[in-house]
């Protein structure tokens, strides 16, 4: 075999990756937190005989089957293994071991003593994960073509995911759909167009999203591919009894339902409206009646306005206090007015804990630097009257000593453009020269 092939790595994008060292053995690396509903042995080093042969094995996205291991070769969490599939062979990675498998068994209500477990066959080899990968590579065109034929045939579903065997044999088309789907045109086409096993799964739209993944507007992994497996329904009553705005836009998830997290705090919301009296009407004071405008749930206190409908000059009240009111307005006693209170006006005051200021603190700086500079020009232009005089006596030399070399200069450009004529012409003549010419004419 050659050098390139002992140290190839095969990633397998499942949270494990497979290296072939320079002997020819196999090594492994897992990372449970890259998977979709990782695992957590809590109870690793505790070794139970009941559950020593039980393990559980992750395939693509949430799938995970417990399997008994019959080949007699010590496995452990991370190896890739070939397990019995209903037709053929199947490859997965081992994500759980010990007795902590037991209490998924409990989890799912299965009876290990009567229940019926597929087996392992051994530890993958290089073989079977290359024909493995070859599979995998084969699932994003095949969901493409698959989309392609249920829309000719005309059929009112989605196609979320396809996972194919480690094998190769063998796929599972996850779709979706709102109402009941006839195809059984459709399965015969797919076994025509891919020459594989057919086998459909129906998900709904928050399953189609843990499949897919992503993170949330908390910035976390999503609830429903991190952790969570049971789905319950999820009603706009659970929103309103804490008092959350009925945006569709903010409640809703990626799947385009409402958030699993709504219904995380319902129950406390609901014990701590219990706390608060049945206020059907007004409470009467000695200088009007006060109306309910809104509830602080965790704080336990209701407020009230002398407006029907009005959220500004809110009074504060717990609840004890409405209920000390309402009997005492049942007997014909008013008390006296919420007035004498300071209403709840405050603004409150976000405290920046992470040093996100607002975005033109930049452009303060600036100005700042900018009315500096403005500040010493205007103190040099503020000098002395000495100064002064000094500086425009100063200009007034320099102005002169431009205006003599000037003048010099224009007698030396008239002398260069005569040409031919006398070199005198346009000089001054000294006295010596008309002598001379006087002399000679005599």
């Amino acid at each position: 075999m050659e050098e390139k092939d002992l140290n190839k790595i095969y990633d397998c994008a499942r949270g494990c990756e497979v290296e072939r060292t320079a002997h020819g053995a196999l090594r492994t690396s897992y990372n449970p937190s890259c998977c979709k509903l990782s695992d957590f042995d809590w109870m690793q080093g505790i070794s139970q005989e009941r559950y020593k042969d039980l393990f559980e094995v992750r395939f693509k996205n949430t799938r995970k089957i417990i399997f008994k291991n019959t080949s007699g070769q010590l496995i452990k969490t991370g190896d890739l293994v070939v397990v019995e599939a209903p037709s053929g062979h199947d490859v997965g990675i081992v994500t759980l071991e010990g007795p902590v498998v037991g209490r998924q068994l409990v989890r799912h209500n299965i009876d290990p003593s009567t229940y019926e477990f597929r087996r392992i066959y051994r530890k993958a080899k290089i073989l079977d994960i290359e024909r493995w990968q070859e599979a995998i590579a084969r699932e994003h065109k095949t969901m493409i073509r698959a989309r392609q034929i249920a829309e000719g045939l005309r059929l009112d579903m989605k196609i979320g995911d396809v996972e194919f065997q480690g094998d190769g044999t063998k796929a599972i088309f996850y779709y979706i759909a709102d109402e009941r789907v006839d195809f059984r045109q459709l399965i015969k086409d797919f076994a025509e167009e891919f020459h594989i096993r057919i086998e459909m799964k129906q998900i709904g739209a928050r399953q189609e999203a843990g499949l897919i993944g992503g993170i949330g507007v908390c910035g976390r992994a999503l609830c429903c591919s991190a952790y969570m497996s049971d789905f319950k329904s999820i009603t706009t009553q659970a929103a309103r009894c804490q008092d959350l705005s009925l945006n569709p836009q903010k409640l809703a998830g990626q799947c385009s339902k409402l958030k699993c997290c709504i219904n995380y705090e319902a129950s406390l919301y609901v014990d701590a409206q219990k706390q608060f009296p049945d206020v059907r009407g007004p409470l009467e004071f000695k200088d009007g009646n006060a109306y309910l405008q809104k509830y602080d749930i965790l704080k336990g206190l209701m407020y009230f306005s002398y407006e029907p409908h009005s959220m500004i000059n809110l009074f504060p009240l717990s609840g004890q206090r409405v209920r000390d009111i309402i009997a005492m307005n049942r007997k014909g006693i008013k008390p006296d007015s919420l007035k004498g209170k300071e209403p709840d006006s405050r603004e409150t005051d976000f405290v920046s804990a992470v040093g996100d200021d607002s975005i033109s603190r930049f452009d303060e700086k600036r100005r700042s630097k900018r009315k500096k500079q403005q500040k010493r020009t205007d103190r040099s232009r503020q000098l002395r009257p000495e100064e002064e005089k000094k500086r425009q006596e100063s200009d007034n030399k320099q102005r002169e000593g431009k205006a003599q070399s000037g003048q010099s200069k224009n007698y030396r450009r008239q002398g260069q453009r005569s040409g031919g004529r006398r070199r005198d012409q346009g000089k001054p003549i000294d006295k010596s020269g008309e002598e001379r010419e006087s002399f000679e004419n005599q």
